[in-house]
């Protein structure tokens, strides 16, 4: 069993199962989300890692009928096709999101609210949009109005899974399996459709987080921002040419480890850190004072004291294990 929680009003608890919350099925307008009946239509919008692998996954699961996918090049229909990704794969935005009674955007942050206002004048009433964008205060303060306007609805949500592979080829089926979904109502947003979109979440296998968008985003500052940051930093110091070939020569496996992140889209984080600056400003001062810290140590030889700080990282980092391991 599961609960999301926030403003009562709107609290549901049920059965990790998509579709079984009383608020949906109550409702005239949202009576399409019950499970009895899957979802007539369910619209990925960007069908590069997390867009494809929203669309295996529906597919896999039956989550729909049909499931669209709109792209951006040519040469992305076949792509997605050949990988089975939707059902129909098309260039035109109108084609693809027409009777779509779940919208899922899976572009760059940066792009959304543009996006968003192209597509709703030709969504039905009621439907819900939502999106996979790695910040949310400021998509949620645009995104909401708009949508509302429309007679829509938006409930903005994060999927906590990923990789630093991009494309509709490094799509898998099984990439939200047991992992968090942070999903961030707006205080107005409609019980229906939040419930709709928790139920489509635990439909893909992950497990639903309600919290606000200002939390979120302040948790994956340091949780998910600043270590792709400091995975970049750490590239770009270690492998600066200035270092010699030898350098590069001796890294070894923790070094690709550490820096697996700094492999990712460039322009994706540039667009991630442009709408989480304050968040991302305040994780670095926070890793800051925990390396000066750390420096400190270092320079006065307190070997003692060094393990000690080494043994409270590595309890740490071993109970957030075991913690993730029974999740």
């Amino acid at each position: 069993m599961w609960c999301v929680t926030g403003n009562p009003a709107r609290r549901q608890c049920g059965a990790v199962v998509l579709g079984q919350f009383p608020t949906l099925l109550d409702s005239r307008r949202l009576r399409r989300f019950n499970t009895a009946v899957p979802l007539e239509k369910i619209t990925i919008i960007g069908a590069g890692l997390l867009g494809g692998s929203i669309g295996l996954a529906s597919r896999a699961r039956g989550l729909a009928r049909r499931v669209a996918a709109l792209v951006r090049r040519p040469e992305s229909v076949d792509d997605c096709q050949a990988l089975g990704i939707a059902d129909a794969v098309t260039l035109d935005p109108t084609e693809a999101v027409t009777e779509a009674d779940l919208i899922v955007l899976c572009t760059p942050v940066s792009g959304m609210a543009g996006l968003a206002k192209r597509i709703l004048p030709h969504l039905k009433p009621g439907a819900v949009v939502t999106d996979v964008g790695s910040t949310k205060q400021q998509l949620v303060i645009e995104l909401t109005p708009l949508c509302a306007e429309a007679g829509t609805h938006f409930v903005g949500s994060h999927p906590m899974a990923g990789s630093e592979q991009t494309g509709p080829s490094a799509a898998r089926a099984d990439l939200f399996e047991g992992a968090a979904c942070v999903v961030t109502p707006a205080d107005t947003t409609d019980a229906g459709a939040l419930a709709a979109v928790n139920a489509f979440w635990s439909g893909l296998g992950s497990r639903p987080l309600e919290m606000t968008p200002s939390l979120h985003d302040r948790l994956v500052a340091r949780c998910s921002h600043l270590p792709h940051l400091l995975a970049s930093a750490l590239a770009k110091r270690v492998l600066d040419p200035a270092h010699g070939e030898q350098q590069a020569q001796l890294c070894a496996n923790g070094f690709r480890d550490m820096t697996r992140l700094a492999a990712g889209s460039a322009v994706m984080w540039r667009d991630i850190v442009g709408s989480n600056r304050e968040d991302i400003l305040a994780a670095i001062d926070e890793f800051a004072d925990e390396l000066g810290q750390l420096r400190g140590l270092i320079a006065a030889d307190s070997l003692e004291s060094i393990e000690s700080w080494l043994q409270k990282a590595k309890a740490a980092r071993d109970e957030w294990g075991r913690s993730a391991a029974n999740d």
